[in-house]
C-alpha cells in the first residue's frame, strides 16, 4: 500500500470516529438535558419504552419518623390497582403480603464544579416487593450565589430497572438553591414483585439507585428565574404526599 492510500485510510477512519463521537455526544445531551427528548430517544431506539404508571394507596405520611429510627424503609400498603405487573394485572393480596425483600442502596454524587452537598439520609433500606417505601435525599448549596443544577438517575443492575418505580421528583428538571439554602427531598419507590418471577431477574436481591447533580451554566436571568426552587418544591411534594389518598409512581424502561 502506498503512502497516499495509507493517508486516505487514516483520514477515513478519523472521519468515522468523529461522526461516531458527535452522535454519541448528541445522545448523551438528550438524556441529560431533556426528559421529553430522552423518552423520544428511547422510543426511537428501543432503549426505553412508554412510561408505565401505577397508583398505590398512600400510608407513608406516618412512616417517615419510624423509617429514620429503624434505619430501614418502612413499607406501606401494597397496590390494589394499576399496571405494575407485566401483563397489566393488579397485584393480589397474597403478592402484597409476601415476605420477599430486596435491599435498595442509595448513592448521591455532584459533578465537578457544583459546590453542593448532596447525600441520601439512608444508605440502604429493605423494601418488601409490591409495597412502596419512602426515603429522603438532602441537598445544600454551600456557595454564596444561587445555583441551578439538574439531576439524572441510574438504577443498577440495569435489568432490574424495568421493575423499579418511583415518584416524579427532582430528576431531569432545573433545580435551584439560594446561597446556603438546603432541601430535604422525599422519594417514594416501589419494586414490582414480578422481579422475582422473571427468570432474568429472579436472583436480584439488591438494587442501587444513584443520582448525580450537574451544574447548569450560562443560563439567562429568565432561565434561572424559571428553574424550580428545590426547597419549596420538595416541601410542596412532601405536603402532597401527606394528604394524598394515593401515590402515583412511574417507570419508563421497556419490559423485556
Amino acid at each position: 500500500m502506498n503512502d497516499r492510500s495509507e493517508k486516505q485510510t487514516r483520514t477515513g477512519k478519523r472521519r468515522t470516529l468523529i461522526v461516531m463521537g458527535c452522535a454519541f455526544a448528541v445522545m448523551v445531551t438528550l438524556v441529560v438535558y431533556s426528559p421529553t427528548l430522552y423518552r423520544m430517544f428511547c422510543a426511537a431506539t428501543g432503549v426505553g419504552g412508554a412510561v408505565r404508571q401505577i397508583s398505590v394507596p398512600n400510608k407513608t405520611a406516618n412512616a417517615a419518623d419510624t423509617t429514620t429510627q429503624q434505619g430501614q424503609g418502612t413499607p406501606v400498603s401494597a397496590a390494589t390497582g394499576g399496571t405494575g405487573s407485566p401483563n397489566g394485572a393488579s397485584p393480589t393480596v397474597a403478592e402484597a403480603t409476601s415476605d420477599d425483600m430486596v435491599e435498595v442502596y442509595f448513592d448521591a454524587n455532584v459533578a465537578k464544579g457544583l459546590p453542593w452537598e448532596f447525600y441520601p439520609e439512608e444508605r440502604m433500606v429493605k423494601a418488601r416487593l409490591g409495597e412502596p417505601v419512602k426515603v429522603y435525599y438532602y441537598a445544600k448549596n454551600n456557595s454564596d450565589e444561587t445555583i441551578v443544577a439538574r439531576a439524572v438517575f441510574n438504577v443498577t443492575p440495569y435489568k432490574s430497572a424495568q421493575y423499579f418505580f418511583k415518584i416524579e421528583c427532582f430528576c431531569f428538571t432545573n433545580e435551584k438553591l439560594a446561597p446556603g439554602e438546603s432541601a430535604r427531598m422525599p422519594l417514594v419507590l416501589y419494586i414490582d414483585d414480578q422481579i422475582h418471577k422473571d427468570p432474568n431477574t429472579a436472583e436480584v436481591k439488591d438494587i442501587t439507585l444513584s443520582y448525580t447533580f450537574y451544574r447548569q451554566s450560562d443560563l439567562t436571568d429568565q432561565e434561572v428565574s424559571a428553574a424550580r426552587e428545590l426547597k419549596a418544591g420538595s416541601d410542596q411534594k412532601e405536603a402532597e404526599l401527606s394528604r394524598s389518598a394515593n401515590i402515583d409512581l412511574e417507570n419508563d424502561v421497556r419490559r423485556q
